[in-house]
């Protein structure tokens, strides 16, 4: 029987998903919709495929959500995160399964009970971060208890980074996924779990706080803390561990440097200012205190004094290689921006993916489990490489295991109904077992350790 699999959203993160889907539909009669609101976008992706139909779709439109949805065996939502609840209400009211990459919030699970009493699935964070965490995390831990071991700590690292042949400037950064997330990353007070200690960083310290390591076969690199990781106590079962810490990765010499711009007061989205004939150097220095500027003083000597810096310190090269002591115009269209939309607009001319530059996603688990023998650290690693600036690793982490389990849905392999992340053996076992073929898989090393 044939079944109907709608994609909401053609872009940047899509392009493997719809691939993949596409290339299992005759076999397994399925059709593919892929809706837009850029008509052209969806019918770049299904690229005349004799399975796939490329319609446009407005998700502010009940007539759309309507038509289409109540068409769809599975939704799949690949639109931004505030729209998910108007897709689920759309899929309760069409009986349709709804699949999804973004975080779960509480207002998503609190659709539990209806999903599960119309005998349907909402799983949502089945991509790379959350998602492939996810399902590594929990197949190490499950491992670990079947053998009775003690879990005393748990750390998780995930980062969306350019590759090293490509890292061309001395952030050693570029954007492989939506900017603005980048530029607001870690704003309100990140908590951990820290030798049963519960820790909190206030974001204005947030990048000073960062944790070092270095990790074999790829270098050297820099992790902040990750929104609240007490969440995930619940989700992997880890009550009574010692330690629990969720990061991002960066290379390094990345955090101090951002941390210059948060002490600025360059990357607050909390209101707007006029635009209109601004010069990056006016605002930028309309940030520093009177003190510091002086008449014969440059921008970046008083921007140097004021983070307590030397001229000469790698942190104001790298704030001068932004313009950020320029004489350029605000490159924003808007008459209004709020100051981290500016600097967005700055980030996006300097750090924008050239069309053969590729990306690099590195994920790294940390575990530390006790026997009777002793204390062991595991430590588990991922990296995937981008072929270039459009077929992206991230879009391939984030579209692989999205597309997998919807195949296991769509085949009756999945007896999970409600909302649920993929934390379960009956998820795990084969999106990990399918990510290893497409060069997708981890490498583990144990050894000894006495740290918690």
């Amino acid at each position: 029987m044939l079944k109907n699999i709608l994609i909401l959203g053609a872009g940047k993160s899509s392009f493997y998903l719809i691939n993949y889907l596409l290339s299992q539909a005759e076999q397994n009669q399925w059709h593919i919709t892929v809706g837009d609101l850029d008509l052209r976008q969806a019918e770049k992706k299904i690229n005349n495929h004799p399975c796939g139909t490329a319609i446009r779709f407005d998700i502010y439109r009940e007539k759309d959500r309507q038509e289409n949805i109540d068409t769809a065996d599975i939704v799949v939502s690949l639109l931004p995160p505030p729209f998910h609840i108007l897709v689920a209400q759309a899929c309760l009211d069409a009986n349709a399964h709804l699949v999804t990459a973004s975080y779960l919030t509480d207002e998503t699970r609190a659709l539990d009970a209806a999903f599960k009493a119309k005998n349907l699935l909402f799983m949502g964070e089945i991509g790379l971060d959350p998602g492939i965490d996810h399902l590594a995390i929990m197949e190490i831990l499950d491992r670990l208890r079947e053998k009775n071991y003690k879990i005393r700590s748990v750390h998780s690292h995930t980062g969306a980074l350019i590759a090293p042949e490509c890292d061309t400037n001395p952030w050693h950064y570029k954007f492989s996924w939506a900017p603005m997330n980048v530029v607001t990353a870690g704003q309100g007070v990140s908590q951990y779990l820290d030798n049963n200690t519960l820790k909190r960083i206030p974001y204005q310290r947030l990048f000073d706080s960062c944790l070092h390591r270095n990790v074999e076969g790829v270098g050297d690199i820099e992790i902040y803390a990750n929104r609240n990781s007490l969440a995930y106590i619940k989700l992997y079962s880890l009550e009574g561990v010692d330690s629990l810490l969720r990061g991002t990765i960066r290379w390094a010499d990345y955090c101090e440097a951002w941390q210059a711009l948060v002490t600025l007061g360059l990357t607050d989205n909390s209101y707007k200012i006029d635009c209109t004939d601004l010069r990056i150097g006016d605002w930028v220095k309309s940030y520093v205190p009177t003190e510091f500027l002086q008449e014969d003083v440059h921008l970046d000597l008083a921007v140097a004094d004021f983070l307590g810096l030397p001229l000469s310190h790698k942190v104001i090269y790298q704030l001068k290689w932004l313009g950020l002591f320029s004489d350029d115009k605000i490159p924003t269209t808007h008459a209004t921006a709020s100051p981290a939309e500016i600097l967005c607009a700055i980030l996006s001319e300097k750090w924008v993916l050239q069309p053969n530059d590729k990306d690099f996603i590195l994920m790294l688990h940390e575990i530390i489990y006790e026997t009777e023998e002793g204390k062991y650290l595991l430590q588990s690693s991922m990296n995937c490489i981008g072929e270039d600036s459009e077929h992206t690793a991230i879009a391939k982490t984030v579209g692989l295991p999205c597309g997998i389990f919807v195949k296991l849905l769509a085949n009756n392999e999945i007896s999970l109904r409600g909302v649920h992340a993929p934390v379960s053996a009956e998820v795990y076992k084969p999106v990990l077992a399918e990510l290893a073929e497409y060069g997708i898989s981890f490498s583990e090393n144990i050894a000894p350790t006495e740290f918690i």
